[in-house]
């Protein structure tokens, strides 16, 4: 029986509560992964009897030295930042092996992969994986969750009036998801984005493929490129100033991806296309999202004032905090898959933001636009794709389950003659 938890003062719920849950009832253990400081730690803790840190230096040595001996006490029990001592993992499994495959023993918190050599098992089976991401805008209270993006693909939406103010949304975007951001001041909680690029930077040295400067000056091109497809030639020209990057530097271009993503600093959304088997899926360049869009407005030196004056900028971190959520609220779906945000874009110069798509082949296409004035070209876009779809005989699912345009000012949530939902960010809910 696995341990049903219950809420510490102080303690903010977060939606992978309800996923952490489930897979105790599924799995020996269950890992939490996501970048630091999103939380991943305190909710583990809510769903724990117990707990071992590796951050702290005496239990992570016993680690290495006896790592079986760590896993004794009450289950389950948290295990935190086990990537430290990477030899854990099959510890864990094995445990799990040796116990009858009894579920509900063990939470791992990691906010790094570590690399494929260091572990010689998958898990699969015996560990369940869930990504955690900072906190989403309904986690926060800043979205009231009148629209259910799960209700959505059962084609429920209510209309109705709202309030929206770029003011506040500009906040949002600055301050970022971070559980200690969240009773923080916006210019305080501007400093944990901050602080979060030179920890990380700093913690690098040594470890990363390329030197903190680098680190740093790809970080920065990455912000610069956001919601784009870039290339390793734009990274690398940006990274090392040079107009003609070697063959070394877009390698080392290549490797520092690697490494964002393994520390999960940035996620790759994948392209999409409706038949299952079609290789444009795996040719499309991926976008590279970074954890929260407060990393990259730190990054772009951007604070809630200059976002005002500079509404270009301000769309593509809107779309940044947007494409966070959207994540965040498909992956909690039942039937959604591990990959289940991707991108449309085609040789005839389409592009739609986002297409989520279900285990079950439902799948759903969303516009992100900062004002509303941009709804016409946005739905534009998606009656094409649905277009497109339609006139391919390999798409298993030709009909989309819903069309929205997700939006940063408007008046009113409300229904298209064409059928197109459209609604702020701050009514989104899971």
């Amino acid at each position: 029986m696995h341990w049903r938890f219950m809420h510490k003062p102080g303690y903010i719920p977060r939606i992978v509560d309800m996923q952490v849950e489930e897979y105790l009832t599924a799995f020996g253990a269950v890992e939490v992964s996501g970048t630091m400081w999103s939380g991943k730690t305190w909710t583990s803790e809510e769903h724990a009897a117990s707990e071992v840190s590796f951050v702290e230096g005496q239990s992570r040595e016993l680690a290495q030295i006896d790592p079986s001996a760590v896993l004794d006490g009450a289950k389950p029990r948290v295990i935190d930042e086990w990537q430290e001592v990477p030899e854990i993992w099959d510890v864990v499994r094995q445990s799990v092996d040796n116990s009858g495959n009894a579920c509900g023993q063990y939470l791992l918190t990691g906010s790094s992969s570590p690399a494929r050599d260091k572990t010689r098992h998958s898990g699969a089976g015996r560990i369940g994986r869930l990504r955690m991401w900072p906190m989403t805008l309904c986690e926060t209270g800043v979205s009231d969750g009148s629209v259910s993006l799960k209700s959505l693909f059962d084609g429920q939406f209510h209309a109705g009036a709202v309030e929206t103010d770029l003011a506040s949304l500009a906040e949002t975007i600055c301050r970022g998801g971070w559980p200690a951001a969240y009773n923080a001041d916006v210019r305080a909680s501007r400093l944990i984005a901050r602080n979060y690029i030179d920890s990380f930077v700093e913690a690098s040295e040594g470890k990363a493929p390329v030197s903190p400067a680098e680190l740093r000056a790809l970080l920065g091109s990455l912000a610069r490129n956001v919601g784009s497809a870039v290339t390793r030639e734009t990274l690398a020209k940006d990274t090392f100033q040079t107009e003609e990057p070697s063959k070394g530097q877009l390698d080392a271009m290549t490797s520092g991806i690697e490494y964002l993503k393994r520390h999960y600093v940035v996620s790759p959304t994948n392209g999409w296309d409706a038949p299952i088997k079609s290789p444009s899926r795996l040719r499309t360049k991926p976008k590279y999202l970074f954890a929260d869009s407060s990393l990259a407005a730190s990054l772009l030196g951007m604070i809630p004032e200059r976002l005002m004056g500079n509404l270009q900028v301000f769309g593509q971190l809107f779309e940044e905090l947007c494409m966070r959520d959207l994540n965040v609220y498909a992956r909690s779906i039942p039937e959604a898959g591990r990959d289940p945000v991707r991108y449309y874009r085609d040789s005839d110069g389409l592009e739609v933001d986002a297409v989520i798509e279900l285990d079950d082949g439902r799948w759903g296409a969303l516009e992100v636009k900062l004002g509303a004035n941009k709804v016409e070209k946005a739905e534009s876009n998606l009656l094409r794709l649905v277009k497109k779809v339609a006139a391919n005989p390999a798409a298993r699912n030709p009909e989309p389950s819903f069309l929205a345009v997700l939006v940063g000012k408007t008046d009113f949530k409300y229904r298209t003659e064409n059928g197109v939902f459209v609604f702020p960010v701050t009514c989104l809910a899971p």
